[in-house]
């Protein structure tokens, strides 16, 4: 009885992403491919990580576990989004809409606290690397990682909790290909106000804190690197943070594209846009950034298909 007092609605209706139908086709095939290649790609990453003794660092170690919620934060919308688009179909149940919103926030909070933890590795490894192995010891890794998982979990439950308190009696139409959480506080006919302070509250704690101790972490390594200016200080900045440094500014930007940038076009269009932006691209081309330009796993691979060639 309580279910029904709650909401009448017993599916939502995903109107997708802004194209023509007659674009239909093409699209499918591209997000498919984009979603393909980010799973082969960041399931490469994993294995490599884990195949080469070399690769078991804690800048890796992270990477691995960064890999891993890329894959999962991608196929929270990516099937869906694609099973929709090949059928020709709109409708989630709303039990499977509350599932996908709390995986999406879970994994992509998990992704904030996943580049919070590398860039103090970055720190570390700049600006103390005499004491790196000390102050990196694998507890610490380790306790890093969980931490994460657990506020991420407790972030995506407090905001689902507060989620299924709310009614949806008046429409059912998202305007969204997946579940977002604020698109769904829009449709519902009772009052949001806590879940929308809880958004503000809980969004510093997961957007505005960890960026700002990433700037932080890169204040002090932009001021190690003043202190003793070298090429090879530079050089060797430039190839331990440029990988984390690209992906932090992509999703970043991302971002703050979409809620701080305004813009001329459909806000909802733009929303709908930034979303695949950072739920599909951007996870699709972490595996590209970390391995064209880093040596290490370029030169990982080179051995995994040495071994697999002489095997044969």
């Amino acid at each position: 009885m309580r279910r029904k007092n709650q909401s009448s609605v017993s599916e939502f209706l995903l109107l997708g992403l802004p194209i023509q139908p007659e674009e239909q086709g093409m699209f499918y095939a591209l997000f498919l491919a984009m979603y393909l290649t980010t799973l082969l790609g960041n399931l490469l990453i994993i294995l490599l990580i884990r195949l080469d003794s070399r690769l078991h660092t804690p800048m890796y170690f992270f990477l691995s576990h960064l890999a891993l919620t890329d894959i999962c934060f991608s196929s929270v919308t990516a099937p869906k989004m694609l099973m929709n688009m090949l059928t020709q179909t709109q409708s989630i149940s709303y039990a499977g809409c509350i599932c996908q919103e709390f995986f999406f926030l879970l994994f992509a909070s998990l992704d904030s606290f996943l580049l919070t933890s590398m860039a103090y590795d970055r720190y570390v490894a700049i600006c103390h690397p005499l004491h790196y192995a000390k102050m990196m010891r694998q507890n610490l890794c380790f306790l890093l990682v969980v931490e994460s998982w657990v506020l991420s979990f407790a972030i995506a439950l407090v905001h689902t909790l507060l989620l299924v308190q709310v009614s949806f009696l008046r429409d059912n139409t998202l305007p969204h290909f997946f579940c977002d959480l604020s698109a769904l506080l829009k449709l519902s006919s009772s009052d949001t106000t806590i879940n929308q302070l809880v958004i503000l509250t809980v969004g510093s704690v997961v957007i505005t804190l960890p960026f700002m101790c990433i700037l932080v972490s890169y204040g002090h390594i932009g001021a190690t690197i003043l202190r003793r200016p070298s090429i090879q200080v530079i050089c060797k900045a430039l190839s331990t943070c440029g990988s984390h440094l690209s992906v932090v500014s992509l999703y970043y930007g991302a971002i703050i594209g979409l809620y701080f940038v305004p813009s001329s076009s459909n806000s909802n269009d733009k929303h709908v846009v930034v979303s695949v932006f950072y739920s599909l691209v951007i996870p699709m081309l972490n595996p590209f950034i970390y391995s064209l330009r880093n040596r290490d796993m370029k030169g990982a691979l080179r051995n995994i298909l040495r071994r697999g060639a002489f095997s044969v």
